[in-house]
């Protein structure tokens, strides 16, 4: 079954192979599905569900001339949806599919994985069709899509970043386990349902074909779940066969069969694209490039989207341009070239548009600017003389670091392996919101009341770079890295040595302002 239902036996991962039948040149009348026409757009829309789709295209004319260009470039803006992502185009698909099938009735609770977007689309549709929904979501997430989909009336729950799709912790087996335990839940999968690649079968590409009057050479996408990249391009091969299928994916993910991956990047920051499995409904077989993409790239492109072309746009449409203006290089003049840009910025207000977020990670650069004004933009971490932080076991119970913050004094602390690795941090704010949410009490270990976002420095890192960390957090933790030796292996962790707070670093530089004025005066100045 494409669904996963309360009464589902066992969990079907995401990655299973696929069983489609498709073929380029395979009459429509053998497909198995419901295929939809596209209707005429009625003046007032019964509800804003109608609204989803026929998004505009868009020309990108300030960017293609920065990079010399000859073809078009257009955009299609699927930030245009009612929920603000080309997912809102899937959610109300699966909908509709799983309310034909009888899978969905009245009184079901849809439970669904997802990066945020997709939850936000089925968040929507259910709050008009009047569906209990619950979304599980990793915590690298936007709190901005954690608010939108509260509003929305959907239930949250947050799973590590870091965890395997196939680990128990992941947001897949969290929603499985979710699913067994709610009657009347209904998983609808956007990893294994056909109305994902379908809904951009029938309609995302049939308005692309439209809107460029079918003079289509290229069409260049993100890819995540595979559902746009597989719709778009089977309806596109069948009509244009010559027409390129340009895919992207982030360094760090193994969606681009035979790319190679940057071996340095273990996690990125851009959302909605890449995984570390392969979906079903992605058919790797239609893509004819592959590109890789960086967060700093496809950051920057995004910004430029937003200030060059005045397009409100996500991180991973930066990512999908960057690659265009790569690819579309061998496109010549009167040729076209498709971008689909997926989502906006209204997810990531927070996040790249923060100049103070993109200095953190090093996407931005404002040394010279800022070490001009400040005397201590460029000093080490190390000239704050920190003391050694307290750290707490994992095994450590909730009710223990409490106590231990009170006694000492602080609302968060490092939570760390016996041999001294980071393992994440705990904080009063954290602890109290899994308590709320009943999912510890007071005995339970401390690992279960831990977060993965840590934001970490080295004795080396500048404090300019320190005050854009702490504009954005509480704390960093200060690591430092350690050979450890067993035997006749060794290997290298990441150790903490150091907790830095804003009072840490607003002592040293007040302190360093009186030094500075005591001498002034001592000099006559």
């Amino acid at each position: 079954s494409r669904y996963c239902t309360h009464e589902s036996k066992a969990i079907v991962y995401p990655d299973k192979e696929s069983t489609c039948k498709w073929a380029l040149g395979k009459p429509a009348s053998e497909s198995p599905h419901r295929h939809v026409q596209r209707k005429p757009s009625p003046k007032v829309y019964p509800d804003i569900l109608h609204h989803v789709g026929n998004t505009p295209m868009v020309h990108i004319n300030r960017i293609k001339a920065e990079y010399g260009l000859e073809c078009n470039l257009l955009a299609k803006c699927e930030f245009f949806n009612p929920g603000g992502s080309v997912k809102d185009r899937i959610g109300l698909r699966m909908i509709e599919e799983a309310e034909q099938d009888g899978i969905l009735r009245p009184g079901s609770v849809i439970i669904e994985p997802t990066s945020g977007n997709t939850g936000i689309g089925l968040a929507m549709a259910s709050a008009i069709r009047g569906y209990r929904c619950i979304i599980v979501l990793p915590e690298k997430m936007s709190r901005e899509k954690v608010d939108v989909l509260r509003a929305l009336g959907a239930e949250i729950v947050r799973t590590p970043t870091s965890a395997r799709y196939d680990s128990a912790e992941s947001h897949i087996s969290v929603a499985f386990k979710l699913c067994k335990e709610i009657p009347n839940a209904v998983i609808l999968d956007q990893y294994r349902n056909p109305g994902n690649p379908l809904a951009h079968y029938d309609c995302t590409a049939e308005e692309i074909l439209e809107q460029c009057d079918g003079h289509i050479d290229m069409v260049v996408m993100g890819a995540g779940t595979g559902g746009t990249i597989s719709g778009v391009a089977r309806k596109v091969k069948e009509k244009v066969p010559h027409c390129k299928i340009v895919g992207v994916d982030p360094h760090g993910s193994i969606l681009a069969s035979g790319e190679v991956n940057d071996p340095e990047v273990n996690f990125y920051e851009v959302e909605g694209i890449g995984y570390d499995f392969v979906p079903t409904v992605l058919d790797r077989e239609l893509v004819d490039k592959w590109y890789k993409c960086d967060d700093k790239g496809s950051f920057l492109m995004a910004r430029k989207l937003i200030k060059e072309e005045g397009l409100l746009c996500g991180g991973s449409s930066g990512s999908a341009m960057a690659a265009a203006v790569l690819a579309a290089k061998s496109l010549k003049k009167g040729q076209t070239c498709v971008v689909i840009l997926p989502d906006g910025v209204r997810n990531y207000m927070t996040k790249f548009l923060s100049d103070q977020w993109m200095v953190e990670r090093g996407y931005l650069d404002m040394t010279a600017e800022m070490s001009s004004k400040h005397w201590w933009w460029n000093e080490p971490v190390r000239t704050l003389r920190l003391s050694t932080p307290m750290a707490v076991l994992p095994t450590v119970t909730c009710q223990e670091v409490i106590e231990l913050m009170g006694s000492g004094n602080v609302e968060q602390l490092p939570v760390v392996e016996t041999d001294g690795t980071l393992m994440g941090m705990v904080s009063l704010q954290n602890i109290m919101s899994k308590l709320l949410a009943k999912a510890v009490d007071a005995q339970s270990a401390i690992s279960m009341a831990t977060s993965e976002q840590v934001r970490k420095v080295t004795l080396d890192t500048s404090l300019g770079k320190l005050s854009s960390i702490l504009q954005q957090a509480n704390c960093a933790v200060v690591v430092a890295e350690q050979m450890q030796v067993a035997g006749t292996t060794s290997t290298r962790k990441e150790v903490v040595i150091g907790l830095v707070t804003s009072l840490d670093l607003l002592r040293y530089i007040t302190r360093g302002m009186k030094t500075m004025h005591n001498s002034l005066k001592q000099n006559g100045h």
